[in-house]
């Protein structure tokens, strides 16, 4: 499928998706998140994708943040919408997936970027990364769930901080935080993704996806996470991956997992 704002290309089982508006610093429109959506939606949907890493085109940025120009003219009622539904496209779409995702965060991660990299499994960032959520400055709040991911990734304090402030942090202060897994120079910031996702790839693809519901479940209102993880669990028994991950422990060879 063609794209305007993005590129996605595949590659020994990992799907690299590219926000690519580098003149706007890759910021997101309507038009780049429903294009991110179908992109991702694509990869999930792709038994050949075992991971996929969202990136931005160019030095500069990751994502810089929303496309301002599209609703600063927006009412109560426009803005509760714009929220609700970027939520439901992208945001919440993302971090619910069963494959994989790893955001390479290069360059500046602002707003509706650092969201978007927050909703991803986890984060490695360059070393020229710069990310924060600056939405008080402009009279707003994050909308795309950055004052829930956030408070869970660096805890409450130090996101009320970096919300109450609207500045930015850098990549090594994001690492101590807990925001990012990784800091690599940025030349090397896509070959360590790769490594990091050829490791996942090795294993069950699905117990992968079932672990990343467990985990999630315990971010959730109402759910026992415990309760989730007891199920998943007891659904990898029924798998041909279980069958053939402990068949190949016993015999002490590598595990050529079917993906089912």
């Amino acid at each position: 499928m063609k794209y305007n704002n993005i590129i996605s290309e595949k590659n020994k089982g990992i799907t690299i998706i590219t926000i690519n508006r580098p003149k706007k610093l890759n910021a997101l429109n309507r038009e780049t998140i429903e294009e991110l959506h179908l992109a991702f939606d694509a990869a999930n949907k792709d038994k050949n994708t075992k991971v996929i890493i969202v990136t931005g085109s160019g030095e500069k940025a990751f994502v810089a943040g929303a496309d301002i120009s599209e609703f600063a003219d927006y009412d109560v009622s426009e803005g509760t919408k714009l929220a609700a539904k970027g939520q439901e496209l992208l945001f919440d779409f993302i971090e619910n997936l069963s494959t994989p995702v790893i955001a390479a965060v290069n360059g500046f991660a602002l707003g509706g970027g650092l969201e978007l990299a927050m909703a991803a499994h986890f984060r490695v960032a360059s070393d020229n990364a710069k990310l924060g959520l600056p939405e008080v400055s402009l009279g707003v709040i994050p909308g795309y769930g950055g004052t829930q991911r956030l408070p869970q990734l660096v805890g409450k304090g130090r996101a009320m901080e970096m919300i109450m402030t609207a500045g930015m942090i850098d990549a090594n202060q994001a690492l101590n935080y807990g925001l990012v897994n990784h800091v690599i120079i940025q030349d090397e910031l896509l070959p360590l993704c790769e490594k990091i996702a050829t490791k996942i790839a090795r294993n069950s693809i699905v117990a992968i996806g079932a672990a990343i519901k467990a985990i999630n479940a315990n971010f959730k209102d109402g759910v026992n996470g415990f309760n989730v993880e007891v199920q998943e669990f007891g659904n990898c028994f029924g798998t041909e991956d279980f069958e053939e991950g402990t068949t190949a422990f016993l015999e002490k060879r590598k595990a050529d997992f079917p993906g089912r």
